[in-house]
């Protein structure tokens, strides 16, 4: 269980889907970097940018990321046997999808690769965002708000923005969750405000970077949907890795890793046939 056990050469990988904004970029993907390499001092640290799209347009600009297969290809030739990767992801979608394969591919020319989990990802997970996201939106009044409006996807993670908004009900949060692509939508989002009386609105990217879908889906169509809805609306678009909190819980993902293997559902069935115990 031990990652450092038998290592010769190892190291972390944070992996990003990518951002082409700079000013975003700095308080985001950088501050982790930073934190993430001053925390596992026993690992060379790397970054990837899992977005081909985001790469290919910051290669024009000369600026060059690896995706994860180049990378991992790299650390091959330059012999690391350990690689612990922790994706910055908010969800389990496509991109999460795509590590995981890629991954598996090369997996058998490492002694120990080992996958964190994107921010939502175990129960316990959304309540301690929801947590979070509430904390930093302060004391609100009765009729007051806070709309998250996430990435959206048509995989089937898209379960988890509906989940986030049904714990922030739970815990009987002013909380809202909305996607730009996706359900729920603002219509959604519209019809559980005017059903709770809210009429101020605090309007946040559930991204870990504010880029393209902040400054414009978020802070331009979002925002006048609601207020043509006659909604007062202030805009808070930080992204989530500029939350402290937030880059914490990253983090302690990471550290999960150097003694918790990651789950093998296979392995569990397996143990499951030999006759151990289960929770079924």
């Amino acid at each position: 269980m031990d990652f450092y056990k038998n290592m010769k050469k190892g190291a972390i990988i944070v992996a990003h889907f990518g951002t082409t904004h700079e000013d975003t970029k700095e308080k985001t993907i950088d501050i982790i970097n930073e934190k993430i390499s001053k925390e596992f001092t026993k690992l060379d640290f790397f970054q990837i940018y899992t977005s081909r799209i985001i790469n290919r347009i910051l290669s024009r600009k000369g600026i060059e990321n690896l995706n994860t297969s180049q990378m991992l290809e790299k650390l091959k030739k330059d012999n690391y046997s350990h690689i612990i990767i922790q994706p910055t992801y908010i969800i389990n979608g496509t991109e999460m999808e795509a590590l995981k394969r890629e991954v598996e591919q090369v997996a058998e020319s490492f002694d120990d690769i080992r996958i964190g989990t994107p921010l939502l990802t175990s129960p316990e997970d959304y309540f301690e965002v929801v947590k979070v996201l509430s904390q930093e939106s302060g004391n609100l009044l009765d009729d007051e708000a806070v709309v998250l409006v996430g990435h959206g996807t048509e995989h089937s993670a898209t379960s988890a923005y509906p989940m986030l908004d049904y714990v922030a009900r739970d815990l009987n949060l002013p909380l809202y969750v909305g996607t730009v692509e996706g359900y729920p939508t603002a219509e959604n989002v519209i019809k559980q405000l005017k059903r709770d009386g809210k009429n101020k609105i605090i309007l946040k990217p559930l991204m870990f970077v504010a880029g393209d879908h902040a400054k414009n889906d978020i802070a331009e169509d979002w925002k006048n949907t609601l207020e043509n809805e006659g909604y007062e609306v202030t805009l808070d678009l930080r992204g989530l890795g500029e939350m402290k909190k937030i880059q914490d819980i990253f983090i302690e993902k990471a550290k999960n890793l150097e003694n918790n293997l990651p789950k093998d559902i296979l392995k569990k069935k397996a143990d499951y046939a030999k006759g151990e115990r289960s929770s079924h």
